[in-house]
């Protein structure tokens, strides 16, 4: 099987890129499975049932999110009627949705770290739940792992190592060069990075987001313009172990119009 797991989609920009992007890559690549981190795709930050739908019509199969989630309320009931969109699945008892979904072709699992994010369960101890209670289960099993600290990114999937298919991390917007399939056949990456303008401070307007760091001040950030970058990884997994045997980083940016 293969899979394409696309970084955080920041804003209309980014929404435009997987319209533009991903139809031909999963043509061109034979893509099995799409998913793509989606909890900034609505004006930069959080997600609405439009743009999730609007992901879904461009081909993703499966979103996943992360702290921001709650950000629009109108996501609440969406969450529970739509399981191709996860919410952190280290979210406290009682909250609305699920933290993974089990396709045809895997379990997908949105997870969320605790270093410089928040007070939530713990994401290792939830995983050792998770792989206790679902059974049976599918041999491919994908975590979106959206978290600040590349060490407890790094973390999580040596302990997951031979236990998952995959350990993508998500979050910072900014990919990172470390991926590699672990020594038991997990794929790692501390991070696929982000989908949106290029030009930008992780898909925001610069002058906005220097200006808050020269003043302090708060307000409101607006997402950034221009040619937008389109990150993301490909894994290949054995369909009968749930062994990765590959993973590769896909990255491409639209010419400047």
């Amino acid at each position: 099987m293969r899979l394409l797991m696309v970084g955080d989609v920041v804003g209309k920009p980014g929404r435009k890129a997987v319209s533009v992007f991903l139809p031909e890559l999963r043509k061109k690549h034979e893509i099995d499975l799409v998913v793509a981190n989606g909890e900034n795709a609505a004006g930069g930050i959080g997600i609405t049932p439009d743009t999730a739908e609007e992901l879904f019509q461009s081909g993703v199969d499966v979103i996943t999110s992360g702290n921001h989630i709650w950000h629009h309320r109108e996501i609440v009931p969406y969450l529970e009627a739509e399981p191709r969109i996860l919410r952190p699945l280290n979210m406290p008892p009682g909250v609305p949705g699920q933290g993974y979904v089990i396709t045809d072709k895997a379990m997908i699992v949105s997870l969320l770290a605790r270093v410089f994010v928040g007070n939530f369960d713990c994401p290792f101890r939830t995983m050792d739940r998770l792989l206790e209670e679902v059974n049976p289960r599918p041999p491919i099993i994908i975590v979106d792992f959206h978290g600040e600290a590349t060490a407890e990114k790094i973390a999580l999937g040596w302990y997951l190592d031979g236990r998952v298919s995959a350990v993508l991390g998500t979050h910072t917007h900014v990919g990172t060069v470390d991926a590699r399939v672990l020594p038991r056949g997990t794929a790692f990456v501390s991070d696929v990075g982000m989908v949106g303008p290029i030009n930008s401070v992780i898909g925001d307007d610069i002058d906005s987001v220097i200006e808050r760091f020269l003043t302090s001040m708060p307000h409101r950030l607006s997402v950034g313009k221009g040619n937008p970058i389109f990150n993301s990884v490909l894994v290949d997994v054995d369909e009968d172990t749930g062994r990765a045997s590959s993973i590769s980083r896909l990255d491409l940016e639209s010419p400047e119009r």
